[in-house]
């Protein structure tokens, strides 16, 4: 399947073409422009903490590096699913704000001062899992010598940044994965946390004619959670 507004047009417009009825997930009494956002903003990081959970028990540590559209939605549901600490960089304060506000145990500038911060917390260990959810080469290096021995690195973000594998880059048993996107069985698994209140994403509402302001703001780093196109 090529999804609209990625792979072809139709993502902005007021109706879209849906190759099968099989692809559309009822959402009962959400509030479609509440949650649009899940089938990316929510599927994405439930894929990422999901492939993770074995890892995550209790006195275990996840580092979640961006608190944006998806990082947001990572803090509920590494908190709805599993016993750990939840760990938040981001490069401002409103960021870090907003991972405050649902759900992280601390947070800290995402820098390398962020580093030793996570060392001291995790007792010299490091941290089970990192996920990142900006991709970008400074913070796979943050990733790569803040995760712990046979822990896990999830790349979430879609940029150039890369965590290299090796007897001398990460501590012994790290493992990587790159996720982006889910199953329709794990939409469906999203949409009933959303239901039952586990996970609430926040949205900046913009009108068809202000999606260029929109985009500006998102280049800018100024959109609090998701922004939305309402035709």
């Amino acid at each position: 399947m090529r999804a609209p507004g990625i792979f072809s047009d139709g993502g902005m417009a007021e109706y879209m073409i849906v190759d099968d009825a099989r692809h559309l997930v009822p959402i009962g009494d959400l509030d479609p422009v509440k949650n649009v956002s899940l089938t990316d903003a929510g599927l994405t990081p439930y894929r990422a903490v999901k492939s993770a959970l074995p890892k995550l028990v209790p006195g275990s540590t996840a580092v979640v590096i961006g608190s944006g559209g998806l990082g947001h939605v990572a803090i509920q549901l590494l908190k709805a699913l599993s016993a750990t600490t939840v760990v938040v960089l981001d490069v401002g304060e409103a960021q870090l704000e907003l991972a405050r506000a649902v759900g992280a145990d601390h947070t800290f500038l995402s820098n390398p001062d962020a580093i030793p911060a996570v060392k001291d917390l995790t007792r010299g260990l490091g941290a089970t899992v990192v996920f990142d959810f900006v991709g970008i080469q400074p913070t796979a290096d943050l990733s790569a010598k803040m995760v712990a021995a046979a822990g896990s690195v999830v790349v979430v973000g879609v940029a150039s940044g890369a965590v290299p594998i090796g007897q001398t880059t990460v501590p012994l048993d790290v493992t990587g994965r790159a996720i982006n996107w889910g199953s329709r069985t794990e939409l469906m698994e999203v949409v009933e946390l959303a239901k039952r209140g586990a996970i609430n994403i926040h949205v900046e509402r913009f009108s068809l004619d202000e999606a260029p302001a929109a985009y500006e703001k998102l280049h800018a780093g100024e959109i609090r959670g998701r922004a939305v196109i309402v035709p």
